[in-house]
């Protein structure tokens, strides 16, 4: 037991010793760093030779103008597979992972409030510093009572409530620029070991330690809130516990101690297993060189020309005061002469009481005498010019050009304003570049750290349920890609435009482009696909190449490779052999022929039809005809029995007259006849149905001309039976015969 515990002092004493080694060597870059944070804050003492109030602050102005063109918007994460073969169970499970930290970086605060104020002390102190961790948050699951409604008695002991996991987050911690350390070294891969000082409270040193907690001594605060626990007792109950939080790379361990205890409070092994072991992404240093990490701050290359502007600044501000119209007159003369600028106005005339003495001096120019403010004026612009000459040196030294602050002349062309852009953004870029590449680290932090999540976690917060339904059946293989080694298998990025302030013309611009783009290869894919099917997977591969070069055409990757898989499963199906082109042909043919046959077939019927109908109705005619005839024949032969030579005669006329009707009723049929015919030729398209209906209508035509054919021969036979006499004429001959009324 006494060797461990002179094991555990023995560790606790080396890295104390590391602790003061790293403040030993950091200490002059310490004192720098509070200096430019008092000029910035404007709580410096006055420059020699300088008046109140005269001082110009270009440091403030510089970081409030390189901030916002570092930092405007939150970074879009770009989660992508680290090679770019063809893997469906990758592309969603980088989809899972890029949904997952786009949620953590929107729907918490900290990683914007992280990255903001390192980029702020990256400007101010030349480094900034964040850390990564993993935050379980638990409930208790309660005991309910029984699903079939038993009540639980009051004398039954009641089992501790269980925790359970409730949700999980990934949160990043700024580290201020004093309580971050490390251990010596050149450049950031030779460091071992990294460390953070943080200030607990007693409750939350007895949560995290345990009994250990109540030991630590609350001796400590932040260096900003020193002077104010000093200056306000009443505020003593703001002292905190300072604890290192140390992770040794060497070992693979994270250690907690406190300086006011000699053993080691808390011990782990790898607690977050990431890649780097380090849970902090590399600094983001200003201006470094290969044989220190002590950064130097980018107000310390250009303090000279700042206190030069500060010098010109109060000199201006005296300058401004001495130009004023003063000067003297002769006070023997009347007193109006200090009314001329004391009372007059525009225009204004004032009365001269002695006027000839007056006159005598020569008015006014005998009488006043006047500063000459014409070498105040020039050194006056003097002094602007020198200033604006020393704003120009120290824009070209941080890299700031009128370009950036938008102070660019309306008369410039288009061209001059391009060049000068270009200028500019050779420096800008490189910052934003570095901006990008550290906010990049800290999101590879987050990931590896939400790659480990509950798989209930990362349905939740990634939406996994809106995913198409082909990617989900591969979530179950995505979710175990990501538990293995999540670096290995993805790329994540940060393109450091995504980080200033957007351009929304020029976002419509590229969408515009992408969409000319995708849709004039489509076209000229599906031309040549009706050529040649076996191009279409390498078009569409290098439609995939093409469209993941933009941002926006990446979400549609996913639809690319399934019309792809759907179009493969289509080649692979059998497909029944193309049909011979005089084939169809043949068959069009064929069924053409079928139709105008079954068309024929329909109209010999419908002519069959009404020839047996007409035939039916001329054998109808025909016998009632030849009745008739018999009948006539008959009354005729008792007529002439009776009547003798008159009756003859009378016979033959009505036999006559028979024939002449039957000869016009054969005739009426033949007509009737070939109007049908020609009605038939006019229209052959018509159904059988309707050819029915012409040939009932013929016949009941027929029909009625029937039956008043037989009226009239009834009435013929009434007056052939009736009464008769025998007319002779003048000469005695018989004439005719009469009907007896």
């Amino acid at each position: 037991m006494a060797k461990e515990s002179k094991s555990s002092q023995a560790e606790v004493q080396k890295w104390l010793g590391a602790i003061r080694a790293y403040d030993k060597e950091f200490e002059p870059w310490a004192r720098r760093v509070e200096k430019i944070l008092k000029r910035y804050k404007d709580e410096r003492r006055q420059t020699a030779g300088a008046e109140v109030g005269s001082r110009f602050n270009i440091l403030w102005s510089n970081v409030q103008t390189l901030v916002p063109a570092t930092f405007a918007r939150l970074p879009q994460p770009d989660v992508t597979r680290r090679f770019s073969d063809r893997d469906p169970v990758g592309r969603v499970a980088s989809l899972i992972l890029e949904r997952a930290l786009d949620y953590e970086i929107q729907h918490y605060t900290d990683y914007r409030a992280t990255l903001r104020a390192d980029i702020f002390d990256r400007f101010l102190g030349g480094r900034g510093t964040a850390w990564a961790r993993y935050e379980p948050h638990s409930r208790s699951a309660s005991l309910q009572q029984p699903i079939d409604g038993t009540q639980v008695s009051e004398d039954e002991v009641t089992p501790a409530a269980e925790e359970v996991l409730d949700y999980e987050c990934a949160p990043v911690d700024y580290v201020h620029w004093r309580d971050f350390g490390h251990t010596v070294a050149r450049t950031w891969e030779e460091v071992t070991a990294v460390w953070r000082k943080v200030y607990m409270s007693r409750a939350a040193c007895v949560e995290r330690f345990g009994k250990k907690g109540e030991k630590i001594p609350l001796d400590a605060s932040p260096e900003d809130l020193k002077q104010a626990l000093r200056e306000n007792p009443e505020l003593a109950e703001q002292q905190r516990a300072a604890v290192y939080e140390i992770w040794d790379k060497s070992k693979k361990e994270a250690l907690w101690l406190s300086k006011s205890m000699k053993e080691i409070l808390d011990r782990k092994d790898d607690p977050l297993n990431l890649e780097g072991f380090f849970p902090c992404p590399r600094p983001l240093y200003a201006t470094l060189t290969n044989d220190s990490l002590i950064p130097t701050p980018d107000f310390a290359l250009y303090q000279d020309q700042a206190d030069e502007l500060d010098l010109l600044s109060g000199r201006i501000d005296g300058l401004v005061r001495a130009l004023k119209v003063v000067g003297c007159y002769d006070g023997a003369m009347p007193s109006e002469i200090a009314r001329i600028f004391t009372e007059a106005a525009n225009t204004d005339l004032i009365p001269v009481k002695n006027w000839a003495a007056f006159a005598e001096k020569q008015g006014l120019k005998g009488s006043i005498d006047i500063v000459d403010l014409a070498p105040i004026a020039a050194a006056l612009g003097t002094a602007y010019e020198a200033m604006e000459q020393i704003k120009g040196q120290v824009h070209e030294i941080t890299g700031i050009a009128d370009i950036v602050r938008g102070v660019t002349q309306a008369s410039e062309t288009a061209t001059a304003q391009q060049i000068k852009g270009q200028y500019v953004g050779l420096r800008m870029r490189d910052m934003q570049k570095a901006v990008a590449e550290f906010a990049t680290e800290l999101l590879r932090l987050k990931a590896q750290i939400i790659a480990g999540f509950d798989a209930e976690t990362l349905t939740a917060i990634a939406a996994i349920d809106q995913l198409p339904e082909p990617d989900k059946a591969l979530v179950p293989q995505a979710l175990a890609m990501l538990a293995d080694s999540p670096l290995r298998n993805f790329r994540i990025e940060i393109a450091a435009d995504s980080l200033v302030q957007l351009d929304e013309q020029e976002e419509k611009e590229s969408r515009v482009e992408f969409l000319g783009a995708v849709s004039g290869y489509l076209k000229q894919t599906a031309e040549a696909a009706q050529v040649v099917p076996q191009l279409v997977p390498l078009m569409v591969e290098l439609l995939k190449f093409g469209v993941t070069a933009f941002k926006v055409g990446r979400t549609v990757e996913g639809v690319i490779d399934q019309a792809l898989e759907q179009y493969k499963q289509a080649i692979a199906t059998p497909q029944p052999p193309p049909p011979n082109p005089e084939m169809v042909k043949i068959e069009a043919q064929t069924a053409l022929e079928r139709e105008r046959m079954q068309a024929e077939g329909q109209r010999e019927a419908a002519k069959l039809q009404a020839s047996q109908a007409e035939a039916a109705a001329k054998i109808a005619a025909d016998k009632e005809i030849a009745q008739i005839k018999i009948a006539s024949e008959r009354d005729i032969r008792m007529h002439e029995i009776q009547t003798g030579a008159v009756s003859k005669e009378l016979s033959h006329r009505r036999e006559m007259q028979m024939k002449g009707r039957d000869q016009d009723m054969q005739a009426g049929l033949k007509r009737e006849q070939g109007e049908r015919q020609a009605a038939e030729q006019k229209d052959q398209a018509q159904t059988g149905a309707q050819q029915g209906e012409t040939i009932a209508e013929a016949m009941a035509e027929f029909a009625q001309a029937m039956r008043q054919f037989a009226q009239a021969q009834q009435a013929l036979a009434v007056a052939m039976g009736a009464p008769r006499k025998l007319v002779r004429g003048p000469d005695g001959r018989a004439a005719g015969m009469e009907v007896v009324k």
